[in-house]
């Protein structure tokens, strides 16, 4: 392995954990308690090493959402990949994406609460991004319904979801009723 090569993994392995220590933080204690000072001192490395890879807290942000997007994308489509019909994939799709967003608190905060510099619904949108609604398109694509644009139908669908996360995570649905709401969801909006 050349000097350049081990320069470059060593390099990869800092924003491996920059990104790992982060996300842990804004778990534990949220977005606002992670500093770049205190992911200094979290990591060891000095302010300014963190800053020769990431200029800021926005940018720590944008690098948790995408990586995000690429899990949840990933989350989608292990429980869609086995469904057995239309019903069943749509079902497991509202199912692991409510999982997610309740699973990973903080990340679900970077990838759609947060500002973290990135373009969405835009030709420069990141291709993490553009997966994560593929993942969403795979599914309900087919269960659009004959005249309804399947990007508009899972743009749709998506935001009903992300309501629920949002509105359930904040208090302001009681979560024992879940299961009746996305059976709603998947009745009346998917009508499969």
């Amino acid at each position: 392995m050349s000097v350049q090569e081990r320069k470059e993994r060593e390099r990869a392995g800092r924003e491996r954990l920059i990104l790992a220590t982060a996300r842990e933080l804004a778990e534990q204690q949220g977005w606002d308690a992670v500093t770049t000072r205190r992911l200094a001192e979290r990591i060891e490395y000095s302010q300014p090493v963190l800053y020769s890879h990431f200029r800021g807290k926005r940018e720590i942000i944008g690098a948790v959402a995408l990586e995000g997007a690429a899990e949840m994308a990933a989350a989608l489509r292990a429980a869609t990949s086995a469904a057995d019909g239309p019903r069943t994939r749509v079902t497991g799709l509202a199912h692991a994406y409510l999982d997610f967003a309740a699973g990973n608190p903080a990340v679900y905060d970077a990838m759609f609460q947060l500002d973290g510099g990135l373009a969405f619904a835009d030709e420069d949108t990141p291709e993490p991004l553009k997966d994560a609604f593929a993942a969403l398109l795979e599914s309900l694509g087919e269960v659009a319904g004959d005249g309804v644009h399947p990007g508009l139908f899972t743009e749709v669908f998506w935001a009903s979801l992300h309501g629920l996360a949002t509105l359930t995570r904040a208090g302001r649905l009681p979560p024992e009723d879940t299961e009746p709401r996305l059976e709603l969801l998947v009745e009346r909006l998917a009508m499969v």
